[in-house]
């Protein structure tokens, strides 16, 4: 990198929160840059918190009244004497009037400048504007004129991103709701409700091109990335380089993205996104900030984006070619999440996060990318609330093959202590392990429509892992009790039984059996005790796999047993022997299925209203997500306890219906 005139920054604001607030801090203090944190209430002790040289409060919960409030931002940033703000991602990354408001703050904005974020902010606007520049895209239609012949359509936010404001539709009967849900979402989400309707291709692949741009007319094209696997529009894995793209469709986005960047006139870190289908890609949208997904591409090229979008905001210049690719990355994003119920977002304390052999601190750039990193927004101790996005931490891994990194990232994952809420991870490594994933045969967005239960089924090790939790629970009593754990009597009474519930719902009933010579297990098919301790438990099989022993760690923390073995890790509650019997619901009563915010309740809905099964009635906002509770039966709604803006817990009553009798 050549170097200019430029207004060297000393102290910088980070406008964020979680893992992308820790990656900028990171690189901030690696180039000895003070930096500033601000947080909303239930983040005063979040870790980008703790790291940051100083901190200022946004009072509040919400998005809306902290993350979001310009004006509380740019007066923080004052405040503590920042002279720059990165705005990570999300929040009031893509907000013109934000990045306006840092500008006549007399502040440098670490990101592209106001007038290329509006440019590119309305995607209807986007759309035309690429058209002119000649780059290939779906053009929008009107919702109006929608024919069969248009179907499947998606109706999408023109502001913001992220999967929110976005409903596939399948009928034109679906239209006018999907028009109606979108809109609504998207004005909770961004402020604006404006939507548009383009044609759905539901198999196409996700491709982006990662740009950057400085002050003296270079733009680079830094390679292409895959995010096909993705859950309601949002990414789930991605990759660097896009695999499988021929020559000459890499070669047509590379120009496409970078014409797009030179028509805006764009500086900073962006990304351009294409949907690729029969081989041609469509300009699907840019986003004019740092991407999620941007680790697999610092580390095929050996690059710090957040480095480097600092020495543009500061007045630098780019080689002219950026550095050439090696090797290949691949990114899972580890979310509190339990995919088999709707990607239901979980909360909860965060006991333990730790995945062996990954970097916690890497510092991207240079040509030795790290094999394992790990880009985390909690560290045990945390909490996961209710008020953001429920991703834990991006789990990333680099290899000379695709093959050799996908390996990689898999065992990693295996091997990983996640103790607390439910995770994703049981998912993110049998995607790994597909061979359609592998293969390249299903890399597209329909990757999760086709086998997401095939995905999600309970792990095949779980009775094992119950009965190592059963085994170092009764090894944890009998020392708690100071009883040696081998104790046994001339009069054998019944065999102990201890009984677990899984995440998924799987229950487990384990009989063991203590002796002079150690623990055995009396059932049909069980293993072989080899030893068990309150920590450890070693298992042999029986059967034809002739004693191959298996170590399982247990722990325990808020209320549950965790189980790490050779297969991944389990997460059991205690079922107690005697079950509360004291609460009762009234049958189709309507549960929150997860913590959050009522959003919506259907139009016209009161108490006597008659609903139809399937009918949505209720609208739960969670991290970021929103989720519809619908009627369970047709029949008469005889009590209503949601409203707009309340606030509820899981297990919270808010509605009953009361079926009709035929």
């Amino acid at each position: 990198m050549t170097t200019t005139p430029t207004t060297p920054l000393t102290r910088v604001l980070v406008a964020n929160r979680g893992e992308i607030a820790r990656r900028v801090l990171r690189t901030c203090h690696h180039l000895g840059l003070a930096t500033v944190a601000v947080y909303a209430d239930p983040d005063a002790t979040a870790a980008h918190v703790r790291e940051a040289d100083a901190a200022v409060r946004l009072p509040g919960d919400s998005p809306a009244d902290t993350y979001l409030r310009a004006d509380l931002v740019v007066a923080a940033a004052r405040a503590a004497g920042a002279d720059a703000v990165h705005p990570g991602y999300g929040f009031l990354s893509e907000n013109a009037g934000f990045a306006r408001a840092v500008h006549d703050a007399g502040l440098t904005w670490i990101g592209p400048d106001p007038e290329a974020i509006e440019a590119m902010a309305s995607k209807t606007r986007a759309k035309k504007l690429m058209a002119e520049a000649g780059v290939p895209l779906l053009g929008p239609l009107d919702p109006g004129a929608v024919t069969e012949a248009d179907l499947p359509v998606l109706v999408k936010a023109a502001a913001g991103g992220g999967g929110r404001g976005m409903r596939a539709v399948e009928t034109l009967d679906e239209l006018p709701a999907a028009l109606e849900a979108a809109a609504a979402e998207a004005l909770s989400a961004f402020g604006d409700g404006e939507v548009f309707v383009e044609p759905y291709l539901p198999s196409g692949r996700h491709v982006e091109v990662q740009i950057l741009g400085d002050r003296h007319g270079t733009v680079w094209a830094l390679g292409t990335r895959d995010c096909s696997l993705q859950r309601r529009h949002q990414k789930v894995i991605e990759e660097a380089p896009a695999p499988g793209l021929p020559a000459a469709l890499r070669e047509q986005v590379h120009e496409a993205a970078t014409a797009a960047a030179r028509a805006i006139g764009y500086t900073g870190a962006g990304t351009v996104e294409f949907l690729v289908a029969d081989g041609q890609a469509y300009f699907l949208e840019m986003n004019t900030r740092l991407q999620v997904e941007h680790p697999v591409t610092e580390a095929v090229h050996g690059v710090d984006l957040v480095a480097l979008q600092l020495a543009v905001a500061e007045g630098e210049a780019l080689p002219a070619e950026p550095p050439p690719p090696h090797g290949h990355a691949v990114e899972a994003r580890l979310y509190a999440e339990d995919p088999a119920a709707g990607w239901a977002p979980q909360t909860g304390t965060v006991h333990r996060l730790d995945v062996p052999g990954a970097d916690r601190a890497h510092l991207p750039g240079g040509p030795a990318p790290a094999p394992l990193r790990l880009d985390s927004g909690y560290e045990a101790g945390d909490t996961v609330g209710v008020h953001y996005d429920a991703m834990l931490a991006k789990v990333i891994a680099w290899g000379p093959t695709r093959e050799a990194a996908i390996r990689r990232l898999a065992a990693a994952l295996t091997r990983a202590r996640l103790h607390g809420p439910a995770t994703n991870r049981d998912l993110l490594v049998r995607s790994l392990e597909h061979p359609d994933f592998r293969t390249l045969a299903g890399l597209d967005t329909a990757f999760y429509a086709r086998r997401l239960d095939n995905l999600t089924r309970p792990a095949g090790d779980g009775r094992h892992a119950a009965v190592a939790a059963a085994l170092a629970d009764a090894a944890h009593a009998a020392t708690s009790s100071r009883l040696r754990a081998g104790a046994w009597r001339n009069l054998r009474s019944e065999d102990p039984v201890r009984r677990y519930r899984a995440d998924d719902g799987t229950a487990y009933e384990i009989r063991y059996r203590p002796g002079r010579n150690g623990w055995t297990l009396p059932g049909e098919g069980d293993p072989r005790v080899v030893s068990a301790t309150p920590d450890a438990v070693v298992l042999a099989d029986t059967g034809e796999a002739g004693g191959v022993e298996r170590r399982y760690e247990v722990g325990r923390a808020g209320g549950r047993v965790h189980v790490d073995g050779p297969h991944g890790g389990l997460s059991l509650t205690p079922v107690s022997r005697h079950p509360d019997t004291t609460a009762r619901q009234a049958p189709g009563s309507l549960l929150a299925p997860m913590p959050g915010t009522v959003v919506r309740v259907a139009d016209g809905l009161a108490e006597g209203s008659a609903v139809t099964e399937g009918q949505p009635l209720v609208w739960l906002e969670a991290m970021k997500m929103e989720h519809r509770i619908l009627a369970p039966a047709s029949g008469t709604l005889t009590a209503l306890h949601a409203h707009p803006g309340r606030q509820v817990e899981v297990g919270a009553l808010l509605a009953v219906v009361q079926e009709e009798i035929a």
